[in-house]
């Protein structure tokens, strides 16, 4: 349950990024906007929170799963055709997770399209000076998962808390929707919401820095939109 809460406020918290305000005749909003005493869609307080009358107000107590709907889930997943994550990414794998990090799951799986880093064979991802977590024999650590989690020493500090080998058995992640969900809630918990206070900026920042200073504006704006 504690879990639960932690995930609606980071929820929350990550689309108050994304706020829009639109009048709403009949409160039909998104569901991931709320409706304000006044009949408008949008996620500032104005509409969350004194009078709100739906969505994730501020008051709310409902659970994530009624704040990521299978038609939310749809949204996403939808819009893509043909591709390997689109019977793997789940809606009930999601929420067993219990992650919350739309934005940056959907750029890093390209909309819950792929599983594993695109080309991301040609490269072992192997520290070989991390002695902490020593790379397997004939294993490679490249991007798996929605966070794309990557090198030896992630798999490992992550394996080590989910209570799974993940360094010998780093294609788990590529395999189990629920455990490659876990990742990127393990991920986001320990590198990603130090910094939300700092901006959405800063977590990018904390997910891939080769985006950030110029490196890579599109892939910033994409994350953004």
């Amino acid at each position: 349950m504690a879990l639960t809460k932690i995930a609606s406020v980071f929820l929350i918290y990550l689309f108050s990024f994304y706020s829009q305000t639109a009048k709403s005749q009949f409160c039909g909003c998104s569901p991931i906007l709320c409706c304000s005493q006044s009949g408008y869609c949008g996620i500032t307080d104005q509409h969350c929170g004194s009078g709100c009358k739906s969505g994730p107000c501020r008051q709310s107590r409902d659970p994530v799963d009624k704040i990521v709907t299978q038609q939310f889930f749809n949204g996403i997943i939808d819009t893509r055709n043909g591709c390997a994550g689109k019977g793997f990414y789940t809606r009930d794998s999601f929420l067993q997770a219990i992650a919350s990090m739309f934005a940056h799951f959907t750029h890093e799986t390209e909309r819950f399209c792929n599983i594993e880093e695109v080309n991301g064979t040609s490269s072992d991802y192997c520290d070989k000076n991390n002695s902490l977590y020593p790379c397997a024999p004939g294993k490679s650590y490249f991007g798996r998962g929605p966070i794309q989690l990557s090198w030896n020493y992630n798999y490992g500090t992550c394996g080590q808390s989910l209570g799974l080998d993940l360094l010998r058995q780093p294609e788990l992640v590529g395999s189990n929707s629920t455990v490659a969900f876990q990742t990127g809630l393990w991920f986001w918990m320990n590198s990603v919401r130090p910094v939300l206070d700092q901006g959405f900026g800063a977590t990018i920042r904390a997910i891939n820095a080769m985006e950030c200073n110029g490196g890579n504006l599109g892939a910033v704006n994409a994350r953004v939109r």
